[in-house]
C-alpha cells in the first residue's frame, strides 16, 4: 500500500509541476515586448537621435522600433517617446505617432521624418512639444544628469483614433490609455556635457 501512494504523490507532483511550467511558458509567450536594433534598454542614445536645434547638432533622426507579443483584440497601435526628466514641470514629448495598423510590428528607422511619409500606411505623427507633427530628437540641457527618454507602443483596441489636424501629444496621450488594451516600453538615457565655462 505504501508503494502506490508513494507513486501518485510523485505523479500529483509532476503534473503540477507540468502544469506551472506551462503556464509560465504561456506567460512568456504573451508578453507584450518593445526593442530597437539601434540601442538597448537603458543604454545611451546614439547622437543621431540628438534633435538638430536648440543647441543641439544630432541627426534629429527617429530609431527604429520592433514589438511582438500584442494582446488579443489588438485593433491598432500607437507609439509615443517622453522623457519625464525634461524642466517643464509636464515633461517633453518627443514623438507621437497614432493608427499604426494592428498587422504592422516595426517602425523602421528615421520613420519619425516630417510629412509622414516614411510611417507605415494608415498611420499619422501627432503634433509634439517642438511643434512639429514628426520625431523630435533628445535635447536635454547641457549639463543635466542624462535624461530618461522612454518609448511605447500602445495597443489599442479600436481601428483609429479620431483625433483633430492640430491635436497636441496629451490629447493624444489622453485618447490612447482611454483605449488601451496593453503597452510595452523601452528606456534610453542621454545628456550632454556642461559647456566650457560652465563646468565646476
Amino acid at each position: 500500500m505504501p508503494q502506490p501512494l508513494s507513486r501518485t504523490r510523485r505523479a500529483l507532483t509532476s503534473i503540477a509541476a507540468l502544469a506551472t511550467m506551462g503556464l509560465a511558458f504561456a506567460a512568456q509567450a504573451q508578453a507584450f515586448t518593445l526593442s530597437s536594433p539601434d540601442f538597448a534598454a537603458n543604454s545611451t542614445l546614439p547622437q543621431r537621435f540628438e534633435f538638430k536645434g536648440f543647441g543641439c547638432a544630432g541627426d534629429n533622426q527617429s530609431p527604429a522600433l520592433r514589438w511582438s507579443g500584442a494582446p488579443a483584440g489588438t485593433q491598432s497601435y500607437a507609439v509615443t517617446v517622453y522623457d519625464p526628466d525634461a524642466p517643464t514641470g509636464s515633461g517633453w514629448w518627443h514623438w507621437s505617432v497614432v493608427n499604426i495598423p494592428a498587422g504592422v510590428a516595426e517602425l523602421r528607422a528615421d520613420a519619425g521624418a516630417v510629412g509622414g511619409a516614411k510611417l507605415p500606411t494608415g498611420a499619422s505623427h501627432v503634433r509634439i512639444d517642438y511643434g512639429v507633427a514628426a520625431w523630435g530628437g533628445a535635447c536635454p540641457p547641457e549639463g543635466d544628469a542624462p535624461h530618461r527618454y522612454i518609448f511605447s507602443v500602445h495597443a489599442l483596441k479600436v481601428p483609429r483614433l479620431d483625433l483633430p489636424a492640430d491635436a497636441t501629444a496629451a490629447l493624444a496621450g489622453y485618447m490612447i490609455n482611454a483605449n488601451s488594451l496593453g503597452k510595452a516600453t523601452l528606456t534610453a538615457r542621454y545628456g550632454r556635457p556642461a559647456a566650457k565655462g560652465q563646468q565646476q
